[in-house]
């Protein structure tokens, strides 16, 4: 069987606190959960983890069949926000899952990362740390998204696939998030539909230009 990996990679840090932060992400998980777990020619081809990071990084919900949970595991704010944290606990589940697919049986696309941040990385060293994610065998397509304070250049960076900023003061951080949750969700149906309809031949991930509330960020600007 063919398996598309997705991972949610989502900032824990203390000012994600609140409805315009981990709050309205916590309430958004049912609905991915639902649409995606009742869809069982998308939870057959997908498969969907959820990191969080702060000081440190936790995989909250290792890789699974959706439709295989009875619900998705909640995100907890505090600490600060250290992207290197992130980047190598992601290599490192990646590495184990691709393995365990593939032993499996199964053929299994490179997987699609959804990035969130509200703020910008404390530690020194996440660049180095993103290298080495973007070298490896099995490095994935990230899909970057910033919202309250983080900076346009350096969710930019993180990406390597496409980028959003949240739009100015007229969308707030809960709208926005919402929105990247309906994407994510979009992204994973549309894209296990167009496996569906290729046969696996000529499939494209799929994820919207245009995000509600997000200003897409060119990643060809130095």
């Amino acid at each position: 069987m063919q398996i598309l990996p997705f991972y949610m990679v989502c900032d824990e840090s203390g000012s994600m606190a609140g409805p315009d932060g981990v709050d309205t992400i916590n309430a958004a998980l049912p609905d991915l959960h639902h649409e995606i777990s009742t869809n069982p020619s998308v939870a057959d081809k997908t498969r969907f983890a959820l990191i969080g990071f702060s000081t440190q990084a936790s995989l909250l919900q290792p890789l699974a069949d959706l439709s295989e949970l009875t619900q998705l595991p909640s995100l907890s704010a505090g600490g600060v926000t250290s992207f290197g944290a992130a980047f190598r606990l992601l290599k490192d589940t990646i590495d184990m899952d691709v393995a365990a697919l593939k032993s499996e049986g199964h053929d299994v696309y490179r997987p699609v990362v959804f990035f969130l941040s509200d703020g910008i990385p404390t530690d020194d060293d996440w660049r180095t740390v993103l290298k080495e994610l973007n070298a490896f065998r099995y490095a994935p397509k990230i899909i970057a998204f910033g919202i309250g304070d983080a900076d346009a250049a350096i969710i930019s960076e993180v990406a390597n696939f496409k980028a959003f900023m949240q739009q100015d003061q007229s969308v707030t951080p809960a709208v926005a998030l919402r929105e990247f949750a309906s994407s994510l969700t979009r992204s994973i149906v549309n894209s296990a539909t167009s496996m569906d309809s290729q046969g696996g031949e000529g499939f494209h991930l799929d994820v919207q230009d245009h995000v509600p509330g997000f200003t897409r960020v060119s990643l060809d600007k130095l």
